[in-house]
Order: C-alpha cells, then structure tokens, then sequence
C-alpha cells in the first residue's frame, strides 16, 4: 500500500524494486493516488505506475489533471502559503501531461474494495465522501467512525494527508500509508509505505520507511524551475509550509517517524 507518488520518479522506481525484493506482485499492490504533484517527473512517474500494473485509486490530482482544471483541488484554503505554491507546481504539471495520460487518470476507480484474511476495507483517496478530506491521526475517531459507516466495510485506507498512522477501535480501522513522493514533515529524508497481511481472525498492518535517491530528485525540481520549498523538502524532510495541520500535527513536525506495526482482529473478532 503506498500513495503520493507526487511526481517523484526516483522515490517510485525505489518503491517498485523493493516490492520486487519482497516477492509482491502488482495485483496485490494499491496506490491511493495523487501519482502526479510536487516533483519534476509528471510524466515518467505516471508511466511507470503505469507499467508496473498496479491498482491506483483516482485522487484530487488525477481528479483535475484528467479533466484539465485549473488548479489541483487540493483543498488548501485560498490565500495559504500552500495555495500559492500549488499554483507552479500544478502548472508545470498540467502543461507535460499528454491526453493519454489524462484519459488513464479519467478513467480511475474512485474507491477500491479489498478483502485480506476476514477484513473488508475501503481504500479511497482522502475521505469517503469528499476525495480531498483531509484525515489525520488527530482527526477525532467519532469523524473516522462516520467516514467509515458510509463505505459499509469494516475499515478504511487512506491518502492526501501525508503522514502515516494507523488507528483502531471498536473493531473498526484507519490507516493511511504516508506518502511515497515527499518526507512525512518529520524532519528525515525518508518516504513511507505499508504492508497488510492476513492473520488470524484479522490484518497485521505494517509501516515502512524507504530511503531513495532523493538528491537527484530535487536537483531536478531545482533545473526546471519548481518551487524551491518543496525541493529543499526533500532534503530537509521538513515541508515548506503546514497550513493544513491541526495542532498535534504541526507539534510533531521535525520529530522522526518510528515503523509501526500493529495486529488488528477486525469487526468479526471484536
């Protein structure tokens, strides 16, 4: 499981070989989109994802890059250091991609339905009734409850946020697998993904770190003119700007992440 490729070809062509080592194909792999963003490799990253055959759910980019709109759909407030940014980086994007690619964003699933050992869950790219919710790990569980009843599966997983965590209760999970094209605000280089795999009467649910070439990744935002705070966020590991993050969030920026995994026995066991 990963998400937020962000145009950051060299983060997924290291995601893709790690799953390679591990022995896990395509059709067991699921992106929560947003494959086209931030970095320099709209393109390229969009093929790869492409080739390497794997479920990609649509999110807000693939969103407003298929149907060519104006901006990114994001869902940054107007007016934020966020907004502004958005408006380059989106452009460049938008201005690369040919109508094939746009055609395959188009025609992306906006929810995919997994079944893993007794679980059903959800996989969607920001919230279940609003592809650019943004959901946090602070986000109250009574918010994740609701999202969860309107997909009728025993759990959910997530995108667009950005950072990962996984949250359980009630017999009923969230998880969002971090993002794979740009640092999780923690102040390290490292992007995120996710293992699931079944156990008994349950999921055991993984986080994982990977660390790529991110030096050429940003040198190449730096040639082409990109905004340099996301550039320098590649190396930093620090975003250039937190508008989005509620409280506890925007606290934990520059903490390092920690793997986690966790066991979760699903509704049935509960």
């Amino acid at each position: 499981m990963f998400g937020g490729c962000y145009s950051n070809l060299e983060a997924t062509v290291a995601l893709r070989r790690e799953a390679e080592r591990l022995g896990i194909p395509a059709r067991n792999t699921i992106c929560t989109g947003d494959v086209v963003a931030y970095c320099a490799d709209p393109v390229a990253t969009v093929d790869l994802v492409r080739d390497w055959g794997v479920h990609v759910v649509m999110g807000n980019c693939e969103e407003q890059l298929g149907w060519s709109k104006d901006d990114c759909g994001c869902g940054f407030e107007e007016g934020t250091a966020c907004e502004a940014l958005s408006v380059d980086w989106y452009g460049y994007s938008n201005r690369h991609l040919g109508e094939d690619a746009r055609a395959w964003m188009r025609g992306l699933p906006r929810r995919i339905d997994m079944t893993i050992g007794s679980c059903r869950l959800a996989v969607i790219h920001g919230a279940a009734d609003l592809i650019n919710g943004f959901v946090f790990a602070s986000t109250p569980w009574s918010e994740k409850a609701r999202q969860i009843g309107l997909t009728g599966c025993d759990g959910a997983i997530g995108g667009h946020s950005g950072i990962p965590f996984t949250e359980m209760e009630g017999g009923s999970l969230w998880h969002n697998s971090g993002a794979l094209g740009m640092p999780a605000n923690d102040g390290t280089r490292r992007v995120w993904y996710s293992l699931l795999a079944p156990i008994r009467d349950g999921v055991e649910v993984t986080t994982h770190s990977l660390d790529y070439d991110s030096a050429t990744a940003a040198r190449k935002m730096r040639m082409r003119g990109l905004p340099a705070g996301y550039a320098d966020a590649l190396e930093t590991g620090l975003w250039p700007s937190c508008d989005v993050l509620p409280p506890r969030e925007l606290s934990e920026r520059g903490i390092p992440l920690a793997a986690s995994t966790v066991a979760w026995r699903g509704r049935r066991a509960a």
